[in-house]
């Protein structure tokens, strides 16, 4: 499934490898691509959103939306 994420607070490229590395924990089968100056997270997953997002703001980033 695709998920499409709005995340506030990513500010550099280290922002992104955290975000990453916080969905492939989740899914290791993750693919993810993430557009900063857009605020943008996408997801290719098969775990829920719910659980996608969580990890992203347990990660320290807020989802928004």
């Amino acid at each position: 499934m695709n998920h499409v994420f709005t995340v506030t607070g990513m500010t550099c490229g280290h922002c992104e490898k955290a975000v990453t590395a916080a969905l492939v924990r989740l899914d290791p089968q993750a693919s993810v691509v993430i557009e900063r100056a857009a605020n943008k997270v996408q997801v290719q997953s098969e775990q829920s959103h719910e659980a996608l997002a969580h990890a992203i703001v347990e990660e320290g980033y807020a989802v928004v939306g």
